[in-house]
C-alpha cells in the first residue's frame, strides 16, 4: 500500500514538474539606491489600484536587527523605486499584505532586543495605524505570537495570521477583527485536516475561501473564514508564498521541496487556475534558477550547500499583464518573470 501509494505521488508530481515554463527572468528590474544591495526579501506584494509593486527587505542582509537601513520599497511597473522608508521598525520582516485601501501589513517573524513577533499596519507612508502581538513576546495567548509568518486581510477586513514558523513555535491561525480585536483561533501541530506544521503563507479566492501554505507538511489547506477545512492540494508542492489574483489565477512560490523533504518535486514557482476542478491545475512550471540536475542530487544529504541555495522565491505576487515577481530569501534578490517574447 505504501510502495503504491509512493509511486502516485511520485507519478504526479513528474506531471506537474513537466509543465511547461514561457517565463523569462529578469534579475536587474528593481532599481535601487547606489550602494545598496538587496537582503532576504520574502515579503512582496502589489497595490491593486495602482499596480506598484512593494517589498520589504531584510535591510541588505538577512536579518534588519541592528540595521539603521530602510527595508519597505515601493516600485512603479518599470521597477523606478518611489518610496523606502521604515528604519529601526522590524528584526525579522517575513510576510506581507496590502489591503483594499492600499494599507500595508507587515509581520515580523522574529525577536530582538525587546522587538519582533507583531503584525504592524501602516499607510504608505510608514505612519503605524494599528500592532498585533506584543513586542519581543512570545506566546500563545490571544495577544501574543511566535514566530507569525504571515497575514493576510478580508474583504470585510477580518485580520488573518498565520501564526507559527516550524520547531517549538506555533501552528495556528489566528484571527482578529478590522480593529485588531481577538475573534477565534484554529489548529495545532500535526499532519490531520486542520493541522499544521509551519502556515508560512495565506491567500484569499475569490469565494473569499482561505488558502494556507502548510510547508513542512507540503500541501496548501483551504478553509472557510470560520475556520472549517474545505479540502487540501498536494499538486503545488511545499508552499513558501501563495498569490491569488483577480481572475483567480493561482501562483505558488515552492522554496523547500527537494528529494529528501517532497520525492518527485522541484523548488520554483508554479502557476495555475483555482476554479480549474475540485483542485487547481498547475499549468506552468518557473523552475528555481538556482537549481541544476547536480545541486538537486546533493541539497538532501549536504546542510551546507542546502544553506546556499535554501530556495528560489519565497515571496511571490503577479500584475495584471501576468508578470510574476519572486522575492528570494536565500539568494537575496527580486527577480521579475515576464511570459513576453
Amino acid at each position: 500500500m505504501k510502495i503504491t501509494t509512493l509511486c502516485l505521488i511520485l507519478a504526479s508530481a513528474s506531471q506537474i514538474y513537466s509543465q511547461p515554463n514561457p517565463y523569462h527572468p529578469l534579475d536587474q528590474w528593481a532599481k535601487l539606491p547606489e550602494g545598496r544591495k538587496w537582503g532576504s526579501a520574502s515579503a512582496i506584494d502589489i497595490d491593486r489600484k495602482t499596480g506598484h509593486i512593494w517589498v520589504v527587505d531584510r535591510c541588505g542582509a538577512a536579518t534588519c536587527g541592528g540595521s539603521k537601513l530602510d527595508p519597505i520599497f515601493e516600485f512603479d511597473t518599470s521597477g523606478k523605486m518611489l518610496k523606502n522608508f521604515g528604519s529601526g521598525m522590524f528584526v525579522t520582516p517575513h510576510g506581507m499584505y496590502i489591503d483594499k485601501d492600499g494599507n500595508l501589513w507587515i509581520v515580523d517573524q522574529a525577536i530582538k532586543d525587546g522587538k519582533g513577533f507583531q503584525v504592524f499596519k501602516l499607510n504608505q507612508d510608514g505612519k503605524v495605524l494599528l500592532t498585533l502581538g506584543k513586542a519581543g513576546v512570545a506566546g500563545t495567548t490571544n495577544d501574543t505570537f511566535n514566530s507569525p509568518s504571515d497575514v493576510a486581510v478580508a474583504p470585510n477586513g477580518d485580520i488573518f495570521v498565520a501564526d507559527g514558523h516550524g520547531g517549538d513555535t506555533n501552528a495556528r491561525i489566528v484571527k482578529f477583527s478590522s480593529e485588531g480585536k481577538f475573534i477565534k483561533t484554529w489548529g495545532k501541530k500535526g499532519t490531520a485536516p486542520g493541522d499544521f506544521d509551519t502556515p508560512h503563507t495565506l491567500a484569499f479566492d475569490a469565494k473569499g475561501r482561505l488558502f494556507v501554505g502548510d510547508r513542512n507538511n507540503n500541501r496548501i489547506q483551504i478553509f472557510d473564514q470560520d475556520g472549517n477545512f474545505i479540502e487540501e492540494w498536494k499538486q503545488y508542492g511545499a508552499p513558501s508564498g501563495i498569490f491569488i489574483d483577480a481572475k483567480d489565477n493561482i501562483y505558488v512560490a515552492d522554496s523547500q521541496s527537494n528529494a529528501k523533504n517532497n520525492p518527485g518535486f522541484k523548488r520554483g514557482i508554479r502557476v495555475g487556475k483555482v476554479k480549474d476542478g475540485k483542485n487547481g491545475k498547475v499549468t506552468a512550471f518557473i523552475p528555481d534558477t538556482l537549481l541544476t540536475p547536480e545541486s538537486d542530487d546533493k541539497y538532501p544529504d549536504n546542510p551546507a550547500f542546502m544553506m546556499s541555495t535554501t530556495s528560489g522565491a519565497e515571496g511571490v505576487v503577479a500584475d495584471s499583464k501576468g508578470n510574476i515577481y519572486g522575492g528570494e530569501v536565500g539568494a537575496k534578490k527580486v527577480v521579475r518573470y515576464s511570459s513576453a517574447k
